[in-house]
């Protein structure tokens, strides 16, 4: 198994969701690897969790990463939410990538799961994509 590219992946994400003016205006620049405030003002994406699998075979190291990028808001209703939601599944499934260490392989949307938190103050949508990766 390699974890190796687990950090290449994780700039690569940043820069392909925080590069885009549609979702950096919809979310005020707010795209982190770190949890907002306590009590978060305004909506922010968080690159978050991941799991990592041994996709290692003969040719090379290779690692399947899903990952949870979360929108979390405290405006009124799920709509701003689910529109930056909308705009990272958008970004995100099927892209091709540049890693700076090995290679993308494919990019995944699996799921989604809209909340509310903090006794209904703040919601949060959670979206899974599932990443192949390999080592060059």
């Amino acid at each position: 198994m390699s974890y190796a590219m687990a950090a290449a992946l994780q700039a690569a994400l940043h820069a392909r969701l925080s590069g885009d003016l549609v979702l950096s205006e919809a979310v005020g620049g707010a795209i982190h690897d770190a949890a907002p405030p306590a009590d978060p003002r305004g909506t922010h994406v968080l690159i978050g969790a991941e799991e990592a699998l041994d996709r290692s075979d003969r040719t090379g190291g290779g690692a399947e990463h899903r990952l949870v990028i979360s929108v979390v808001s405290d405006a009124a209703g799920f709509l701003q939410a689910k529109a930056a939601a909308g705009r990272i599944s958008d970004l995100l499934a099927g892209a091709d990538l540049t890693l700076s260490r090995g290679r993308l392989v494919g990019l995944w949307f699996d799921r989604a799961e809209a909340k509310r938190e903090r006794g209904g103050r703040v919601r949060r949508i959670d979206l899974r994509f599932r990443a192949r990766v390999e080592d060059d």
